[in-house]
């Protein structure tokens, strides 16, 4: 037993200096009075003003002290801890965490120093040390057609269709091109109406377009008016044309002819999907002249109004044939004019035709 007692004899002489160790710090007050008040382990020390009291036992269980005894028992327990007790947080601690900027353009972030010399010494394009600077002008110009100065040319068929009412037969064409860029465009324009005994009353327009803005073009140049009559005056032209909210196509212009007469035309369609091959699109077209011009049968105001709603299936995206319904209204003293001159001013016709595009 002796020399069971000797063997165990500095193991327990270290767990002692172990507990004594641990408890070096904490100093315990002597009993006081219960109305005493609690003394401040750590009077005396410095704290930083934003800091609240620091806790000793930070990360003890507190819990209800047990029969057996507490090792830590008459200390004072604070009743919250600071984390950063005995840190000198400095300016920080008043004013709120530091403010860094995370993008790498604000003026905050720390200077980037310049570019060395040699860095910007060499050709402008370094590929022209390698292949030559002709062969690669030749490639970069290329490069910047192909992505930035697209030019294309399209044909639009909007309207090919003849139309039956009233016991009247007639044919409609509204066809449209463009050539050019995003930005920079050159248009036709043409559209005319006639019967099967011949007559044909019609015009075409040579525009210049510009992109105003992602969805919207102006639109400026010269139209000529055709016909069986001697009255085919020539006008100079300017519009818009895009797209509108709730993906309405409007076309609007005004007209200037060469005797003086001012009118002007706004058309808009929409195209509703019932499925992905199947479409009804409405249609809506509006005339108004500044004047009359009895020559024209025109009255001042507005002198027509036009709507229809067209049913088409595209049997591919290019090809669309379409029947529906159109009704038109000769309006004021325009219609005056059209029943002097032995014509109906409203009409509704049913409508079979094709819309294409290539």
């Amino acid at each position: 037993m002796i020399r069971l007692t000797a063997a165990l004899a500095p193991l327990l002489l270290a767990a002692g200096a172990a507990t004594a160790q641990d408890h070096s710090q904490h100093t315990a007050p002597p009993p006081r009075p219960a109305e005493a008040p609690t003394a401040d382990p750590h009077a005396g020390h410095t704290m930083p003003p934003a800091s609240p009291a620091p806790n000793p036992h930070a990360g003890h269980d507190m819990g209800a002290p047990s029969q057996a005894g507490d090792a830590h028992a008459g200390h004072a327990m604070p009743a919250q801890a600071d984390a950063h007790a005995g840190h000198d947080m400095g300016a920080h601690a008043a004013s709120g965490p530091p403010d860094v900027p995370t993008s790498a353009d604000d003026e905050g972030r720390p200077r980037q120093p310049p570019l060395p010399h040699a860095a910007l010494s060499g050709p402008a394009h370094a590929a022209d040390a390698l292949w030559g600077a002709d062969r690669m002008a030749g490639a970069r110009e290329g490069l910047r057609r192909e992505n930035g100065d697209v030019r294309a040319t399209a044909v639009i068929v909007d309207r090919l269709e003849v139309g039956f009412g009233d016991g009247e037969e007639g044919w409609t064409w509204d066809v449209a091109g463009w050539t050019g860029g995003d930005i920079n465009r050159f248009w036709w324009k043409s559209e005319a109406e006639g019967d099967f005994d011949g007559e044909i009353e019609g015009e075409v327009q040579a525009l210049y377009s510009r992109a105003i803005s992602p969805f919207w073009d102006v639109q400026a140049g010269v139209r000529q008016d055709f016909g069986e009559g001697d009255e085919t005056p020539t006008h100079l032209v300017l519009g818009f044309q895009g797209l509108a909210p709730y993906w309405w196509e409007v076309d609007a212009a005004a007209f200037l002819s060469t005797e003086g007469d001012l009118t002007a035309r706004v058309e808009a369609e929409y195209d509703q999907r019932i499925t992905q091959r199947l479409i009804l699109q409405p249609r809506v077209e509006v005339e108004a002249s500044a004047a009359d011009v009895p020559e024209l049968g025109l009255g001042s105001g507005l002198t027509h109004v036009e709507a229809g709603l067209r049913l088409r299936y595209e049997i591919a995206k290019e090809f669309a044939p379409y029947v529906g319904v159109e009704w038109t209204r000769e309006l004021g003293d325009t219609a005056d004019f059209t029943r002097a001159a032995g014509g109906d001013p409203e009409q509704t016709r049913f409508v079979i035709g094709l819309k294409a595009w290539f």
